[in-house]
């Protein structure tokens, strides 16, 4: 049962929304390769803002996702797509349906 997660914001730099909506999508395979990440959403919150949303079993899943490639690769891409640095934070879930 999924019991942990992360939930992750970015803003788009101007003229960069594109760019990252495009970036968020392509990485959909980078979760998939992933056994201990149980879900993965790419999200849009707003017309610059976005967001990732993943749930784990475990921990140490989590931990694995946070040194893992999509998260290398939004570290990578985050001073010319970003406004800010990302907002990252570790989620306990309290209940699913």
């Amino acid at each position: 049962m999924e019991k942990f997660a992360l939930l992750a914001r970015v803003e788009a730099k101007p003229g960069k929304e594109t760019q990252v909506l495009e970036f968020l999508k392509s990485a959909l395979p980078l979760a998939q390769d992933e056994p201990q990440t149980v879900r993965w959403y790419a999200l849009q919150l707003g017309p610059s803002t976005f967001g990732i949303f993943d749930t784990f079993e475990t921990e140490e899943g989590r931990d694995v996702h946070l040194n893992g490639q999509i998260a290398a690769a939004l570290m990578a891409n985050a001073s010319e797509l970003l406004a800010t640095a990302p907002v990252i934070e570790k989620v306990n879930l309290l209940a699913i349906k």
